[in-house]
C-alpha cells in the first residue's frame, strides 16, 4: 500500500514537473505580454508617477522605464511561454512588479493593517489594489525556485548540453531514504 501510495505521488510530482509549472508559464506570460502590448500601444503615463517609484528606479527618466517596462513585459511574456531564461526573466518580473504596486497599486495612506488589508483587492476603491501583483509574485516564485519545468526550452537545452535533469522532490527523498536504508 505504501509503495503504490509513494508511486501515485511520484507520478502527480512527474506530471507537475510538466504540466504544473507550464501551467503557471502560460498564464503569467500571456498576461505579461498582454500588458506590455498595451504599453507599446499606449502613452507613456510614468511621468505623472515616477515620484512614487522606489530607489533607484525614481532616478531613471520616465522615457527609458516606459521602454524597459514594456520590453520586459513582452520579452519576458513570450520567454515565460516558452520557457527560455525563465529563472531570469521570473526575477526581472518580480522586480517590475514591486515596482508597480509601490508606484501604482499600493494605497496612498494607510494607518493600520487593517486599512491597508483594504487595498489587497482587485479594483481600487481608493485604498489601492495590490491583490493581482501579489498573485502574480506568488506565481513567479515557483518558476523563480524551481525552474520551468520539463516541458520547456531551459530543459532542452539542459538536456543538449548534458546537464542532469530536475528530477522529482519525492524521488529524491525515496532516494535518501534506500541510501540510509542501505548504509544502516
Amino acid at each position: 500500500m505504501k509503495n503504490r501510495l509513494l508511486r501515485l505521488i511520484e507520478g502527480i510530482d512527474l506530471l507537475g514537473l510538466w504540466l504544473g509549472l507550464l501551467s503557471l508559464r502560460i498564464l503569467l506570460g500571456w498576461d505579461y505580454f498582454e500588458s506590455g502590448l498595451e504599453k507599446l500601444r499606449g502613452n507613456n503615463w510614468f511621468a505623472d508617477i515616477q515620484d512614487n517609484f522606489p530607489f533607484p528606479f525614481d532616478l531613471v527618466p520616465p522615457e527609458i522605464s516606459w521602454q524597459m517596462a514594456t520590453w520586459f513585459e513582452l520579452l519576458g511574456g513570450i520567454a515565460l511561454v516558452l520557457g527560455l531564461a525563465t529563472r531570469f526573466f521570473s526575477l526581472s518580473l518580480i522586480v517590475l512588479t514591486v515596482v508597480a504596486i509601490a508606484a501604482v497599486h499600493w494605497p496612498a495612506a494607510w494607518g493600520s493593517f487593517g486599512e491597508l488589508m483594504q487595498g489587497y483587492v482587485f479594483t481600487d476603491n481608493g485604498h489601492g489594489n495590490f491583490k493581482l501583483p501579489v498573485l502574480f509574485i506568488g506565481m513567479l516564485l515557483p518558476l523563480l525556485l524551481l525552474g520551468p519545468g520539463k516541458l520547456s526550452l531551459d530543459a532542452w537545452v539542459r538536456r543538449r548540453c548534458g546537464q542532469p535533469a530536475e528530477t522529482s522532490p519525492t524521488r529524491e527523498c525515496h532516494d535518501r531514504q534506500q541510501l540510509h536504508r542501505g548504509s544502516a
